[in-house]
């Protein structure tokens, strides 16, 4: 096993902190990876446009206003810098992608680490997809049991009752002294 050092492991949870959810993707925002591959965004937004065909709606797609006022609500923040126009959101193929267009050496390192991160998380629901289905399959095993185990209380229940009860005397059996 690989013995990942301190640099990579920052830049995973750096990158993993710029993943979000819209629409039910996980999406990467242009401001985000202009400043992972140290560029402009208005640079990286430029290069996008002229290549606009490598980028179908599944790649990219340009966030709404309210989806961006969402976004905005999980920063903490008022504002995300004035951008003037909504932003870019790259899909996992998207920023692969981005590669082919930003021709840097920067550009390439970043892209390696985003899809890595990516897998990663994709490893990750899949783990916890099998571990939910074995908790299902234990769900449904113990319903099929809670009869079982029902029966097994009315039980327990109806002889702690009878233990309850007083106890009468019984009558001796043999041979009597009257006095």
């Amino acid at each position: 096993m690989v013995k990942k050092d301190i640099h990579d492991l920052l830049s995973e949870q750096k990158i993993l902190h710029f993943i979000y959810i819209i629409r039910g993707v996980k999406i990467m925002l242009d401001e985000d990876l202009a400043n992972l591959y140290q560029v402009e965004t208005k640079q990286l937004k430029r290069q996008v446009k002229r290549n606009i065909e490598r980028f179908p709606k599944d790649f990219m797609f340009v966030i709404t206003q309210k989806e961006f006022e969402n976004l905005r609500s999980q920063f903490g923040t008022s504002n995300r810098g004035g951008t003037r126009y909504l932003p870019m959101a790259f899909t996992e193929q998207g920023v692969a992608m981005l590669s082919s267009v930003l021709n840097s050496k920067t550009a390439i390192d970043v892209n390696i680490r985003v899809i890595r991160v990516f897998s990663k998380l994709k490893e990750y629901a899949l783990t916890n997809k099998e571990i939910l289905l074995q908790v299902s399959k234990l769900e449904k095993e113990v319903k099929m049991n809670s009869k079982d185990i029902e029966n097994i209380f009315i039980v327990l229940k109806e002889l702690i009752e009878k233990q309850a009860e007083p106890v009468k005397p019984k009558n001796k059996i043999g041979f009597k002294q009257y006095e």
